[in-house]
């Protein structure tokens, strides 16, 4: 039997009808009897196009306001029925059943309902039985039907029927059938996400759209973002952003996000940790003050700012080599001068609210976790010395925890002045961390005199403050938690350094 197959009946059942009016008239044009009901039915009609109703093919009315509109034999018969059985078809001629070749239907909008905020009776009503059911019914007979289950497969569908004449391979419909079986288990997803209240028994995500990437993290990876970056940003110039660039711009945003209601902030980040970032007067001057932090790493960095950039700090950024530039505005003359480079990458961060939740994939399963949305603040801190922070180092040490936070365990993050002097990242050790931060700032020629230190967890030995208070730091922000942090309490006592504990681990692995 042919593969190819000519659409004769057509089904119609779709609650956004927007553009279906082009499909339905390029049907009639095809000679192609469509059945439909309701609401369908009647916008069909009124674009002056002959429809067969449902009603009058079932002999049974829509009933139960409208819950039960094309649930019936006569219906699903016609989709499900296999054209080269020939019992199939021979049951199809005893009980008048029409063979259903097309079948166009969408599904309740049950995920705006939830989002709008409605009551639990108006989300019930917009989980979908009939639609779910013809969606399933026609993709699982995609040898003989054709389902279209979105309007945005809508201009895929109006090629066939101008292109092919209604004609249809096998290839056409099982793609058409893929796509079907994606929005079906997607909307189930949505349902059950719904109906589980975060119970963590079970996991179950979906999200349809996707992106692929030049590669992973390395050139022989494959690499897909799954999500609508869009939806987050406005890309305004450069290349397409990679895997790489994905993992050091959210770093980026999520450690922005703790300083978005300060003055002007600029951070620099590489490899998902800031190695420059300040807060001062002017952006100009905060850009400055992130670039000394680190100005060999900055290069081929990702930027980003918690304020618009003016075309003062354009100018300076223009003169460093980086990958990506993020910023929620610009000033028009700063973003001609930025795209001068024709690869770098430009985005304006929008408004939206943020995943509470992080997956990541390890062994032969997932991880789920909380996101860390705990921020320490200055008004939480508790005094563990006898020497107490002043305001400028309260302000400092606040400044300090919120980068230690972000940045990978183990670490230790020594600033001044509202700017990131230098930080130990990913080490082992504790004191590996804190000594690589110390060699880092002296290699930039920064003064720790007092400098302040934060750590992302308590410290076990008292040998960081005293190696930190050597080199002239004189407050220390950190968890606190450990059976010796006497020893710690005890040493900066004796050494007028003032130590704060948050109560708060932060590890980032």
């Amino acid at each position: 039997m042919s593969q190819q197959k000519r659409i004769k009946k057509a089904l119609i059942s779709v609650f956004n009808k927007e553009n279906l009016d082009r499909i339905v008239e390029q049907l009639e044009l095809l000679n192609v009897e469509i059945f439909s009901t309701g609401g369908t039915q009647s916008y069909i009609e009124s674009k002056n196009i002959t429809v067969s109703r449902v009603e009058d093919l079932t002999s049974y009315p829509s009933i139960l306001g409208g819950r039960v509109k094309t649930l019936h034999p006569k219906v699903f018969g016609g989709i499900l029925s296999r054209r080269d059985l020939d019992s199939d078809v021979a049951q199809l001629d005893e009980y008048d059943i029409p063979e259903i070749d097309l079948v166009i239907v969408d599904l309740y909008p049950f995920e705006d309902t939830v989002a709008s905020g409605a009551d639990h009776a108006e989300i019930i009503e917009k989980i979908d039985i009939g639609g779910i059911s013809l969606i399933r019914a026609a993709a699982k007979n995609y040898k003989d039907v054709v389902i279209v289950s979105s309007k945005n497969q809508y201009e895929e569908l109006l090629t066939v029927l101008v292109e092919n004449k209604g004609e249809t391979s096998l290839g056409q419909r099982k793609d058409f059938a893929k796509e079907a079986f994606n929005i079906s288990s997607h909307y189930d997803s949505k349902i059950f996400g719904y109906f589980s209240n975060n119970d963590d028994s079970v996991l179950k995500e979906s999200i349809l759209e996707s992106t692929v990437l030049r590669y992973g993290e390395n050139p022989h990876q494959k690499g897909v973002f799954y999500g609508q970056l869009d939806e987050l940003f406005d890309k305004l110039h450069g290349k397409e952003l990679s895997y790489n660039n994905l993992l050091d711009v959210d770093a980026a945003v999520n450690l922005m996000q703790e300083f978005k209601s300060e003055g002007p902030t600029f951070a620099i980040l590489k490899h998902n940790n800031a190695c420059g970032i300040a807060i001062k007067p002017t952006l100009k001057e905060a850009y400055l003050a992130a670039l000394a932090g680190d100005p060999v790493s900055a290069f081929g960095g990702v930027l980003i700012s918690n304020t618009s950039i003016d075309i003062e700090t354009a100018e300076e950024i223009n003169k460093l080599f980086c990958e990506v530039v993020i910023a929620p505005e610009y000033d028009a003359d700063a973003i001609e001068l930025l795209k001068s480079k024709k690869n770098r990458i430009i985005l304006i961060q929008k408004e939206v609210e943020f995943p509470k939740t992080q997956i990541r994939t390890l062994l032969n399963g997932v991880l789920f976790q909380e996101k860390d949305n705990k921020t320490d603040k200055k008004e939480d801190f508790v005094n563990s010395t006898t020497k107490k922070p002043t305001s400028v180092q309260l302000t400092d040490l606040e400044f300090a925890s919120k980068i230690s936070k972000h940045t990978k365990s183990n670490t230790i993050v020594l600033a001044k002045n509202k700017q990131l002097l230098a930080s130990g990242t990913g080490q082992t050790s504790r004191v590996d961390a804190l000594n690589q931060a110390i060699h880092k700032a002296k290699s930039f020629n920064f003064d720790l005199k007092d400098a302040v230190l934060a750590s992302d967890a308590f410290f076990p030995f008292p040998d960081c403050v005293e190696i930190a208070g050597k080199e002239g730091v004189n407050a220390v922000v950190q968890p606190g938690g450990s059976i010796k942090d006497q020893l710690s309490i005890d040493y900066c006592n004796e050494n007028e350094i003032a130590m704060v504990f948050t109560g708060t681990r932060h590890f980032k692995h």
